[in-house]
């Protein structure tokens, strides 16, 4: 015979049924206001099975119902019971359905636990695989699409966000990247100096450090200072609008998220990383003047002249092509993990980690190979 229990509510009861493939739960009468308490729990005796639901004697409940009913399931599912919520209401079996999903997921990561080595693994296997991939051509291609479109809706792309991203970009960041780039340049100025200083050229100095830094240096350097701070940035400001559904209500407004969010952004990008990158070889070729100078007497007139002699247009133009092309890539890689970046907290912080990562390895291999072809080419 089955023991009814009194529940906070009076007209309240709550049964469970023991029978040879598990426990029935059947619940009656009016359930609002409802508290269980701990003598209305499960039988300990139910360790295997399937447990159902029963609430066909229920006449009234409210709000609390569902919390009340998971404080009595949730050990029964922690015993590895299977439940049977098929004779409930839809609006209390769908709350339930959630929390046994949530449940599930966080029992899977509890119970199986990865060593570091495991996780950076998985990790390195996810950035690397061809689902990652076909992702990522898969965003170049709708970003191509969006350039195209462009000039039908002119009005999507918004002047004030470029001058805002333009300022972002460029004045905002030129501190960082002059004080970066400076300290390379002293430090290129100081080590080639060594070298040279002992076959007696301390005067190539200057041929060293401005080849080194208009065509390489400077670029390089500039690209992974913003991959830093823009594209970090960008992923967190678009995952951030990915996670308060921002981004679905621009699609359902019939506004689309690449003219709106990406292209101002790769726009100022654009326009702005030439004079970035061309300041940045100004500060870092002077910055190996005090080296030259304090260090190895070099002249500091004879310094600025071998510079300019050894400053032509191909090491000029090569350098700032390489530079945009890698704050291109910074600005890819953000707007590509902020957009498809999870629901959750956690899931920002991972994109913003993804889209700097992605922004440094895809800036050295660009760097690697633009070097190798333009050397092929005889640039």
């Amino acid at each position: 015979m089955p023991q009814f229990a009194r529940a906070s509510n009076p007209d309240a009861h709550v049964a469970w049924l023991l029978h040879p493939s598990g426990c029935t739960l059947q619940l009656g009468q009016d359930w609002r206001g409802y508290v269980p308490t701990p003598e209305q729990s499960a039988p300990e005796g139910v360790i295997r099975g399937t447990v159902v639901v029963d609430s066909r004697q229920l006449t009234h409940w409210d709000a609390n119902l569902t919390a009340s009913l998971w404080a009595l399931l949730h050990p029964l599912v922690g015993r590895g019971l299977t439940l049977d919520l098929a004779g409930m209401p839809a609006e209390l079996r769908a709350p339930l359905q959630l929390a046994l999903q949530a449940r599930s997921h966080a029992s899977d990561v509890q119970d199986s636990p990865r060593p570091a080595q495991a996780d950076l693994g998985l990790w390195l296997g996810q950035a690397l695989s061809w689902a990652d991939l076909r992702q990522t051509l898969s965003f170049i291609g709708e970003l191509l699409l969006a350039m195209g479109r462009l000039h039908h809706r002119p009005g999507v792309f918004r002047a004030t966000d470029l001058w805002h991203h333009m300022d972002q970009m460029g004045p905002r960041s030129l501190p960082i990247v002059s004080l970066t780039t400076f300290l390379v340049g002293l430090m290129l100025a100081y080590m080639g100096g060594a070298q040279l200083d002992r076959i007696g050229a301390p005067a190539l100095i200057a041929d060293v450090v401005t080849v080194g830094i208009v065509r390489e240096l400077a670029a390089l350097m500039t690209g992974v200072i913003l991959a830093g701070r823009v594209g970090a940035a960008i992923a967190a400001e678009l995952g951030t609008m990915v996670v308060k559904d921002e981004i679905d209500a621009l699609r359902a407004l019939g506004i689309d998220p690449m003219l709106h969010l990406v292209l101002p952004r790769l726009f100022g990008m654009l326009l702005t990383a030439p004079f970035l990158i061309a300041f940045a070889m100004v500060v870092g070729v002077l910055a190996g003047l005090p080296a030259a100078f304090l260090a190895y007497g070099v002249p500091a007139p004879e310094y600025l002249h071998k510079s300019l002699a050894a400053l032509n247009w191909t090491h000029l133009w090569i350098g700032l092509f390489k530079g945009t092309l890698y704050t291109l890539l910074v600005v890819v890689a953000g707007c590509r993990e902020g957009l498809y970046a999870g629901h959750n907290a956690q899931a920002i912080g991972v994109a913003t980690t993804r889209a700097v990562v992605k922004a440094l390895v895809w800036i050295v291999a660009a760097a690697c190979a633009s070097t190798v072809v333009l050397q092929s080419l005889g640039f």
